[in-house]
């Protein structure tokens, strides 16, 4: 790769370009819902009117979504803030990969059909169970297994994970009629198998990330691979008990299920049995692929490695090889901001707690592990308390900002970049009020943060990945309207992402460098990477999505 140029009218502030990603804290447009706009937040208010101010997309075509109907997310939010540029993503992967078969009819499918009908054994699919199209699509899911059904396969378990966070928190219900409908259609004139044999909460079960508790993964495996556990006759039955017995509890924090026949449990995992994990997302779906691909495994007891085909949907740590196989190939992220500033030697830190440690490295680097450079990046993990984030919702946002105000009076780094997650995580709960204090949390933090990128004559930057904590009810998408819970007459909570545009800030305190918004407009996050750059003193690549500024 060319190395970048610098920049003829700028060489860069004294101090370091620190880049603050407020994760999921959008700009509202539904006023009830704007936990946001309703917070204490002087310093974003502040930085409104004392920064160069603008808004950026974050979801849809402008980070690499199939439309404009999909939600952004922190993993392909943070590709786009570090690559500077917008790439075909997950789900628009996995849908043309469908659409012309590539998937079908490439060498891993065949070899996971060709062994369970060799072996008359059988299929499991595991994943994310919505059309949340964070992680994953229920349209996948279906398309596989019609495939399976045409291909031959006679026995097939579905072992579903309870959304609630990317769609409504309460819909599970909806996706399991859907896909009882689904099968009983594939069944017609058939002597085939396929069932859901087991489920609970993606909060509870499987899909833990970056190592935070391994103890979800075991419970996963217990409840997917051994079939151990509580057992129903359905998955309807199981979510409607587990409700009445937990009241309030949102289908996220479910707990495990098993699906039993005459007290067997219908579908545990097996010797020469096929599995595919749907997620197409990554950060999620590492340490179950860890847990049946490893030959030596200690994370929890697993036992012997069993001997069943795996793959992912995607690989999800291409340096790692995990997993071996996958069904589509991601995208190929190339030359990012963290891989221009090493080989111009800038040195650099990236800081954040455990939930979103993978996205300010992997994702921002492109889905690579590692460094470039030892000499010249340094990685800070704060690790994250393991306990429902409505209890802590200040998380470990003021340790984050004591590492990151020290970095700046050190004077050692000259790119910085952090992610707060509180606007996120908190937001996937659902509870007012603590994503009332997460967004106050941050912006106390922020406050620090613009102080000491004073002192030290720096520039500060501060934007979002998506937004989430700027819409948190559900409203009427036609007329803006809030939608009621008959039962408690409260607006109804909603936990995903939001649509909403983010904004974004940059602050130079001395004054003296002729900083202005470029003419572009209509821009996306995708164009934070150029924006870094430029404010670092280099010319940013011509392919790279324009900077939000000029300088000079």
């Amino acid at each position: 790769m060319e190395p970048l140029k610098q920049a003829k009218n700028f060489r860069g502030p004294e101090g370091p370009v620190v880049l603050a990603i407020l994760d999921g804290v959008g700009i509202g447009t539904c006023k009830e819902g704007d936990i946001v706009s309703r917070a204490n937040t002087p310093t974003l208010d502040w930085l409104s009117q004392n920064a160069l101010a603008s808004k950026l997309k974050a979801h849809g075509t402008a980070v690499g979504m199939p439309s404009d109907a999909d939600m952004g997310n922190s993993e392909i939010g943070h590709n786009a803030i570090g690559c500077g540029r917008v790439f075909a993503q997950g789900a628009k992967l996995v849908n043309e990969s469908i659409a012309s078969r590539t998937l079908f009819n490439g060498e891993v499918w065949k070899e996971l059909i060709q062994n369970v009908v060799g072996h008359d054994s059988k299929l499991h699919f595991i994943g994310l169970f919505s059309d949340g199209n964070v992680h994953s699509h229920i349209n996948h899911l279906e398309a596989l297994l019609k495939e399976a059904k045409n291909e031959g396969v006679k026995k097939a378990c579905v072992h579903i994970l309870l959304d609630g966070r990317d769609v409504s928190p309460t819909s599970a219900l909806e996706y399991v009629n859907r896909l009882e409908n689904f099968l009983s259609e594939l069944k017609k004139d058939s002597d085939i198998d396929f069932a859901i044999a087991s489920g609970g909460g993606r909060m509870k079960i499987t899909m833990d990330r970056y190592g935070a508790n391994w103890g979800m993964v075991e419970r996963g495996w217990k409840t997917h691979v051994k079939g151990e556990g509580r057992q129903f006759v359905s998955a309807h039955e199981a979510i409607q008990t587990l409700r009445a017995e937990n009241p309030g509890v949102i289908d996220q924090d479910l707990p495990p299920f098993v699906i039993g026949r005459d007290n067997q449990p219908l579908g545990p995992i097996d010797e020469n049995d096929s599995v595919i994990f749907f997620n197409f997302r990554g950060d999620r779906a590492i340490e179950i692929s860890m847990a049946f691909e490893e030959e030596e495994f200690n994370k929890f007891h697993r036992g012997p490695k069993l001997n069943v085909k795996f793959a992912g949907m995607m690989q999800y740590d291409g340096d790692a090889l995990i997993p071996k196989k996958y069904l589509v190939n991601p995208p190929g992220i190339d030359r990012t901001v963290a891989e221009y500033l090493v080989k111009a030697g800038v040195k650099q830190l990236a800081i954040s707690e455990t939930q979103k440690f993978g996205h300010v490295t992997y994702f921002f680097n492109g889905n690579r592990s590692g460094k470039f450079d030892d000499a010249l990046e340094d990685y800070i993990e704060i690790p994250s308390d393991v306990v429902p984030f409505e209890q802590r919702p200040w998380m470990k946002a003021a340790e984050i900002t004591d590492r990151v105000v020290g970095a700046i009076e050190g004077g050692e780094y000259k790119f910085i970049r952090l992610n707060y997650a509180n606007g996120d995580m908190v937001g996937h709960t659902g509870i007012p009020q603590a994503v009332e204090i997460a967004v106050e949390t941050v912006d106390l933090c922020l406050g620090r943060l613009v102080k000491a990128v004073k002192a030290a004559r720096g520039i500060l930057i501060v934007s979002a990945d998506h937004g989430n904590s700027d819409d948190m009810y559900e409203c009427n998408m036609k007329t803006g309207e809030i939608i009621y819970d008959e039962k408690t007459g409260e607006p109804k909570s909603r936990t995903a992402h939001s649509l909403n545009p983010v904004f974004v800030y940059v602050y130079e305190p001395t004054g003296k460098v002729n900083l202005r918004l470029a003419e572009h407009t209509d821009l996306g996050i995708s164009s934070l990477a150029a924006t870094c750059l430029r404010l670092l003193g280099f010319e940013p690549p011509e392919d790279y999505t324009p900077s939000i500024i000029d300088v000079g």
